[in-house]
């Protein structure tokens, strides 16, 4: 038996509503007349259609949901002793302080918000950094990438942004910043936002096997618009990674462990040790977040109380369900028809189907993320020149167009404000995507308003 999870628009979460009350009411709504010409309608309005727990889960998993979800959101310190930062393990080096800093919008578990919270945890608890110049007050949260070292050999590794030097938790810390404007001027900087990671259970739910059966069944249209791609692969095992935007990750838990210490400068039981270059900053035993011993008192699921903060992000970004879809007319439905007709289906696939497996009660689970969750050659205009896994500097994972409806920064580093910018942004010297793009400029205006309108539904 095969459950669908289809596009009727549901009522949103109570969570939801408790972290992001109110979307962006400056949005034009859906149902407005066809445009004369390309506009993007924005961010729908209203509240968040995502951040709640999947439909259908037993007593125990949404026990497990509510909570995971605090640690989801809780911020953390150097040793946990600042106000309002309970977490252990900031630093030496971070972006960020917790999850729900970057996965913000329009829930938790979303992506960047409206307003960066990089700039004020900069110099939170008295730490002296320099706010990069590509750090913007109104966004996006940005991730800085080395291209190359200085010897010229491949980087590609994240660099944080700031230190704990100066933090009134980290006396005696000395720790210089990475010098971001002369990487720059070298053109050696790279940046990437935050991913959504809505639905991630139903997403490491699919099998390969119905990965492989999705990308074949679309064979013909494949060919049709030039579109090839591959899937990136565990090199361990050869089995299909799926997480982060070059599909580098195999398993939520993987994403959390190394987003905890990368971001966040938490070791953990995925990344237990820190890097050689600490400047006298670490101040605690490692692991800092480690498997606890004994479960956490006055927990409500005994199995979040007795696992650790890692485990718990992990299984929050488990257990959240898709985003819901908003409303849907004629003008919706003629978009997503013409979406399909100029081959942008061809890697934003719409359906995958689960296994049978624990998170959806034994049964098998039809959700419609609308990507292949392959990697693709974008071309030289979208080129990162850093190499993840079998996925090349010009190669990306179809990105899951789920939840776009109430996005507000896209592609993998931010650069697109809106809908146009980014589908434009897909056409460039290489890219598998030149013969859409080409049909997509060659549609009527209000062929093109509809696929926005479409876009902007999901």
């Amino acid at each position: 038996m095969t459950i669908a999870l289809n596009a009727a628009p549901r009522s949103p979460s109570p969570l939801a509503e408790i972290i992001v009350p109110r979307m962006l009411g400056a949005a034009l709504l859906l149902l407005a007349a066809p445009a004369l010409a390309q506009t993007d309608p924005g961010p729908r309005p209203g509240p968040a259609s995502a951040g709640g727990p999947l439909a259908g889960l037993s007593e125990v998993q949404s026990a497990y949901f509510t909570a995971a979800l605090p640690l989801f959101l809780e911020r953390v310190s150097v040793s946990g002793t600042i106000a309002g930062s309970p977490g252990i393990g900031l630093g030496p080096r971070f972006n960020l302080d917790g999850c729900a800093g970057c996965h913000a919008f329009p829930a938790a578990g979303g992506s960047s918000p409206p307003n960066n919270p990089e700039v004020q945890v900069a110099t939170a608890s008295g730490a002296t950094n320099t706010l990069p110049g590509f750090i913007k007050p109104n966004g996006p949260v940005r991730v800085a990438r080395f291209i190359k070292n200085s010897d010229g050999t491949a980087d590609g590794r994240v660099h944080d942004l700031f230190t704990i030097t100066g933090r009134s938790d980290a006396v005696g810390c000395v720790l210089a910043q990475p010098d971001f404007a002369a990487q720059r001027a070298a053109g050696n900087v790279i940046f990437r936002i935050p991913t959504p990671v809505f639905g991630g259970g139903l997403v490491e739910a699919v099998p390969d096997a119905n990965l492989l059966a999705s990308v074949a069944a679309n064979a013909s249209e494949r060919a049709e618009f030039g579109v090839t791609g591959h899937f990136n692969r565990d090199p361990a095992d050869n089995t299909i990674t799926r997480f982060g935007w070059k599909a580098q990750h195999k398993s939520l838990l993987a994403f959390a462990g190394e987003a905890s210490f990368v971001e966040e400068g938490v070791t953990n039981d995925i990344k237990p040790t820190n890097p050689t270059e600490t400047g006298g900053c670490a101040f605690n035993q490692g692991p800092e977040d480690a498997q606890p011993t004994t479960p956490r008192p006055g927990d409500a699921s005994s199995a979040s109380a007795s696992s650790a903060a890692i485990v718990n992000q992990a299984e929050f970004m488990r257990l959240t369900a898709p985003p819901a879809r908003g409303p849907s007319n004629a003008q919706v439905a003629q978009g997503q028809a013409v979406f399909s007709s100029v081959g942008c289906d061809s890697c934003h696939i719409a359906s995958q189907t689960t296994a049978a497996v624990t998170l959806t009660g034994g049964e098998t689970v039809s959700f419609q993320p609308f990507s292949d969750f392959a990697v693709h050659d974008m071309g030289s205009g979208l080129a990162d020149h850093i190499t993840q896994g079998s996925a090349t500097g010009r190669e990306w994972r179809s990105a899951p167009l789920w939840g776009l409806g109430q996005r507000l920064f896209f592609l993998h580093d931010g650069r697109a404000p809106d809908l146009i910018t980014a589908i434009e942004a897909h056409a460039s010297s290489g890219s598998e995507a030149n013969l859409s793009i080409d049909s997509y400029n060659a549609l009527s205006p209000a062929e093109q308003q509809a696929v926005l309108v479409f876009l902007r539904s999901l």
